[in-house]
């Protein structure tokens, strides 16, 4: 049975909503919090982000290829996609485009931080990449209303803290969840499992590295360019295809 446009991203919409709500609720409550309150919910979101990001890297243990460990291919991936990331200049890139909407809406507070922060960490993981498929494949869009809640509670305490950025980052996450579950029928047939394959192990661990430099980026531990490591998502499926051949 074919499935109608809004079946196929109903998820997606949803997602982008609690979000937005989030945003507008993250808004009325940072004027009246206190800045120790706003910070210790920061710090709050950065342990619980960090968290993630580690369980989430945890998945690099079961992406080997061939007799290339998947840590080793982890490795590889991220510090490949780091240096084109750099090349390309996608950290500045993101800069760019958050000046440009803070002067063009009149965003108010760390409006940059906020979108490339929010779109990192609402777009990338293996609820999104599952949860896209399955609501493309099927119109199943449990897992992205999931995450929708999940993601609408965290918009609160970060738009708290960077003020209106995050919720701009709702097109990050209709160009990329969308165009995935646009585009499932085509990655059903290299993924045909997509929950226990290697491919998206890989996903999900050089994922998680990426959301560890989100946690540290909140908790202010070091500042982490991690916009530069977007790359890497693209060349994991290479490298871990390449590493089958070679060995």
């Amino acid at each position: 049975m074919s499935l109608d446009f809004w079946t196929r991203t109903s998820g997606t919409w949803i997602n982008c909503a609690t979000v937005l709500i989030g945003t507008a609720l993250g808004l009325l409550l940072g004027g009246r919090l206190p800045k120790h309150m706003q910070v210790i919910i920061t710090q709050g979101l950065g342990l619980l982000t960090l968290f993630l990001g580690i369980h989430m890297a945890g998945s690099l243990t079961q992406a080997q290829a061939g007799a290339i460990d998947g840590v080793i291919l982890g490795l590889l991936t991220i510090v490949l996609g780091g240096l084109l990331g750099e090349c390309w200049g996608i950290e500045a890139g993101f800069n760019t485009l958050g000046d440009w909407l803070k002067h063009k809406f009149k965003g108010q507070g760390q409006f940059t931080e906020g979108f490339v922060a929010a779109s990192l960490l609402f777009c990338v993981g293996p609820m999104t990449l599952i949860g896209s498929i399955n609501n493309g494949l099927v119109g199943d869009d449990t897992l992205l209303t999931l995450k929708a809640a999940m993601d609408g509670l965290a918009a609160i305490a970060l738009t708290a803290s960077y003020g209106i950025g995050v919720g701009f980052s709702t097109l990050s996450m209709l160009l990329y969840q969308g165009t995935l579950s646009l585009s499932a029928g085509f990655l059903s047939q290299a993924l045909p499992d997509p929950a226990n394959s290697p491919v998206v192990m890989l996903l999900t661990g050089v994922g998680g590295l990426m959301v560890m430099g989100t946690g540290i980026n909140l908790l202010e531990i070091q500042k982490i360019r991690v916009g530069s490591f977007l790359p890497a998502l693209l060349l994991a499926p290479l490298l871990y295809w390449l590493g089958n051949r070679l060995t």
